[in-house]
């Protein structure tokens, strides 16, 4: 049966949202089941919309770290505050005049992706205010199931990584705000309008929606799959992908052989659950862009593979295979990007050989286990399917 997302029940709450001046935070993601945009949604019901707010990207798919203007919603002349520039959270007088904000936007459930973020901003910001918050639920692509990679340290946090989450969380959007409220300890008027014929044993692919591309370098299912780890390469040398045909499913550097990565990939990373082979590649961005890199094309063989393992066998035969080509990017204070991407200084350590996989991931193992016994209070879903879900109240 296919999922029904949380802004295609709109219209069973219409006392929440009548006569109330909304502020929507969204982008080209916030569409129903029959992709009719969130705006048309709400406006043929008769909600008014007063301001939206936008995340990293914007509402049309600006690429990756690049700023975004405050601009107007075309059609509907709604004035559109970006969260991704000069500022990340709303200020106080662009939510004097609202009585509502609404979150709808499709999460990929990894901790690194920013939406997450200006949630959650946005919930600190309308919890200032005494403004109520709504969250219109939708599918982790990745299910609420596997839950693995570290947790990040306090002195880590950034707008990549916070709250002590896991590299993969295993919570719907709604479910995160309330461990969100839970973590910081804040009381305000939450709610969710959650999802129906959805469980936490579901993937992207068993809700029978239509793939919803939930920013620019994520075309479909299977690159979600790879980002799950695949995203710690853009903190090195080697090529994420990005502007490739296949983000997160390619990797690879001009001044890399990819007859000997792959055979050293074979040795290392053989496995029933992924296939990869070699492939060159010439990005459209990033610092190879027009440059043919050469490495490696995988491809999940399941849609519940945890890519992580793999993706770090990757960047350690890299590092290994070229000490002087491979480098990781700076980040913050002078620290790697990378510690802040995956969470932990260890990260450098395993490669540069002084700490085997195997600790590495034992150690995040048992982090990603302490994180779902604490998120398990949070749930909304179960396992066995639910024929209708309540509006979660939060307070």
């Amino acid at each position: 049966m296919k999922t029904v997302l949380g802004l295609d029940r709109i219209g069973e709450f219409a006392s929440m949202f009548k006569g109330k001046r909304i502020g929507l935070i969204t982008n080209s993601s916030g569409v129903d089941s029959r992709w009719r945009t969130n705006v048309e949604v709400f406006t043929d019901a008769g909600f008014a919309i007063t301001r939206i707010f936008t995340p990293e990207h914007g509402m049309y798919g600006k690429r990756a770290a690049r700023p975004v203007e405050d601009d107007v919603y075309p059609g509907y002349a709604i004035p559109m505050v970006s969260l991704f520039g000069k500022k990340q959270r709303p200020e106080a007088g662009q939510l004097q005049d609202l009585d509502l904000l609404v979150y709808d936007i499709q999460d990929v459930g990894l901790r690194y992706y920013t939406y997450i973020y200006t949630m959650t901003y946005c919930m600190e910001a309308a919890a200032q205010q005494g403004i109520p918050f709504v969250v219109l639920d939708r599918p982790n692509p990745l299910g609420n199931r596997i839950v693995s990679g570290g947790r990040i340290r306090p002195e880590l946090r950034s707008f990549i990584g916070d709250y002590e989450l896991p590299v993969r969380y295993g919570l719907t959007c709604g479910e995160l705000g309330r461990y969100f409220l839970r973590y910081k300890g804040i009381s305000m008027d939450y709610r969710v309008i959650a999802m129906e014929h959805y469980t936490r044993d579901m993937y992207y692919s068993d809700t029978g929606q239509l793939w919803n591309i939930p920013s620019p370098a994520l075309t479909d299912f299977e690159s979600t799959i790879c980002y799950c780890g695949g995203c710690f390469a853009g903190a090195t040398s080697l090529s994420d992908g990005r502007g490739s045909p296949e983000p997160f499913r390619m990797y690879g550097a001009p001044y890399v052989d990819m007859r000997r990565l792959y055979q050293e990939m074979k040795r290392e990373a053989a496995q029933e659950d992924v296939v990869f082979r070699e492939r060159a590649f010439i990005p459209t961005e990033g610092v190879y862009q027009g440059q043919v890199c050469f490495g490696l094309e995988f491809a999940p063989l399941r849609k519940d593979l945890d890519f992580l393992p793999t993706a770090l066998t990757l960047l350690r035969q890299t590092a290994r295979m070229y000490p002087e080509a491979f480098t990781l990017r700076d980040g913050e204070a002078g620290e790697k990007h990378l510690s802040y991407q995956t969470g932990s200084w260890k990260t450098e350590q395993y490669l540069n050989g002084a700490v085997t996989r195997k600790e590495l991931l034992e150690e995040w193992e048992t982090q990603s286990a302490a994180f779902a016994k604490e998120a398990e209070p949070v749930r909304i879903y179960t396992s066995r399917e639910e024929e209708h879900h309540e509006i979660i109240y939060d307070r």
